[in-house]
């Protein structure tokens, strides 16, 4: 009969409580009984001293304090990490399956890939300007891209500057000031060939 008012009570506590979105620990639980049933017989201190004792207890993989939901950052990336949305972590382990069979056993590369996207975009695009025509629509409005003139100056500097510190390095190798380094080449090209 005690057992069902204790129950009854801790339900009544739970039920006023905010509820948090990660899922407690078996320590806080198991504390939340302890203190639950032993209000009304024991002081605040002895509490505290109960709780310590069980979590000092407790024996956690690599010596963590957190949950693995903060360990993780929290968050939804760490509820598709530990499945607590099955339909999405189902989502993402499939479309990372679909993109390492595309990209691994198809031999399918990136480039590849951007290349024929770009030719299907500009081609749609293309017939979609010419079909607006016949059909009384509105044209697509495709932006107009430039690149701005500093941008493009300050890449050609920084690649010149490149380009000028390749030369010097070609230039010391061939001289012979660098045997080393003529090794080095010499080895590369000698194993390409």
């Amino acid at each position: 009969m005690a057992e069902h008012e204790g129950e009854r009570e801790m339900a009544e506590h739970e039920g006023e409580r905010e509820r948090e979105p990660v899922v407690e620990s078996k320590v806080d639980k198991i504390t939340e009984k302890t203190n639950d049933h032993d209000s009304s017989s024991s002081s605040s201190d002895s509490d505290d001293d109960k709780s310590d004792a069980v979590k000092s207890k407790i024996f956690r993989l690599f010596g963590r304090e957190k949950p693995v939901h903060k360990v993780l950052g929290g968050g939804k990336p760490a509820d598709v990490f530990l499945w607590r949305n099955k339909k999405i972590s189902a989502g993402v382990l499939g479309g990372a399956t679909a993109v390492w069979v595309f990209f691994e056993l198809l031999e399918y590369h990136l480039i590849t890939l951007v290349c024929h996207l770009s030719i299907f975009s500009l081609a749609v695009l293309f017939l979609w300007s010419n079909a607006s025509n016949f059909l009384n629509k509105s044209p697509p409005k495709i932006p107009e891209v430039l690149l701005p003139e500093k941008c493009v100056r300050e890449v050609a500097s920084g690649l010149r500057i490149e380009i000028n510190r390749g030369f010097a390095v070609l230039h010391d190798i061939a001289s012979g000031r660098d045997l080393k380094k003529f090794l080095a080449v010499s080895d590369l090209f000698l194993s390409l060939i």
